[in-house]
């Protein structure tokens, strides 16, 4: 189940809380140096890290499920952010660029029917970002924390996931190495955390990312695909071969018959010269 909008917005409202939204949202800023002229797409509850793209990017929308609830933002300007049914997003086809993805993988109930309507609106060139809690690292216990909620991935489940729903793994990164404790110390050396785990202990990240592209299969004509594939099979029949040519008082002919699957057997059968 997803984590309720006002544990969400309270969190992220703590010291914890912002120190963990500057730390992924520098990852992300990693991966996406530059969206000018696209437009992007958060699922989940994203608003913390969708604002340094919002002076760049051609649009920035967020979809919040209606299972977690939502929250107006911005708070300066006109809202951008809808209610929806994360298993049907309200945008056409290939209208997207890129998509974000934060506190939504782990708590869903419709994995596949979300992941299937991203794929739906992601344009052919466009990218998603999946960010989710890392099954080995400390925040996946803190359940003080929207990350200790839900389901937790490693790096490999993540992957498999996007391949199965028809995504390209890219590529992975970790942040948030830092213990998810309240306390100051910790929350200011957070950068040299964040140095040092991205270096040595990358498997005990607080959330892993990846970005994958999507996977266009080439199509296959209808009528091609209706048209029966016929062989011709000989078929030697039982009590040895029969002859090959006209021989003393018999002589060969060949009957066809259709087997199952729409094949087609040639098969050589002797009878008496009349």
């Amino acid at each position: 189940m997803y984590t309720d909008i006002v544990d969400l917005r309270e969190f992220y409202e703590s010291g914890l809380g912002r120190t963990a939204q500057r730390m992924i949202r520098r990852r992300i800023r990693t991966i996406w140096p530059d969206v000018r002229d696209q437009i992007v797409l958060g699922v989940g509850y994203t608003t913390p890290y969708l604002r340094p793209f919002m002076g760049e990017a051609d649009r920035v929308v967020a979809v919040m499920p209606a299972s977690q609830g939502v929250s107006f933002w911005p708070a300066e300007g006109p809202g951008m952010v809808a209610l929806g049914d994360e298993a049907d997003l309200p945008f056409g086809d290939n209208t997207i660029d890129r998509v974000l993805l934060v506190h939504g993988l782990e708590g869903t109930e419709q994995l596949r029917p979300m992941m299937r309507e991203i794929w739906r609106v992601l344009a052919g060139g466009g990218r998603v970002l999946a960010v989710v809690p890392n099954r080995r690292g400390l925040w996946a216990r803190a359940d003080w924390t929207p990350f200790g909620h839900g389901f937790p991935y490693s790096a490999s489940q993540l992957k498999q996931v996007l391949r199965d729903t028809m995504f390209v793994p890219e590529r992975t990164r970790h942040a948030l190495f830092m213990p998810p404790l309240r306390s100051h110390f910790l929350q200011k050396t957070a950068p040299a955390w964040e140095e040092v785990g991205g270096r040595w202990f990358k498997a005990f990240a607080g959330v892993t990312m990846i970005e994958a592209s999507k996977q266009i299969f080439a199509g296959v004509s209808r009528r091609a695909a209706q048209q029966p594939v016929k062989r011709r099979l000989i078929v030697p029949l039982p009590g040895g071969a029969a002859p090959a040519a006209r021989s003393g008082n018999t002589r060969t002919t060949i009957a066809r018959t259709t087997i199952a699957g729409g094949d087609s057997v040639d098969c050589q059968q002797p009878y008496p010269r009349t």
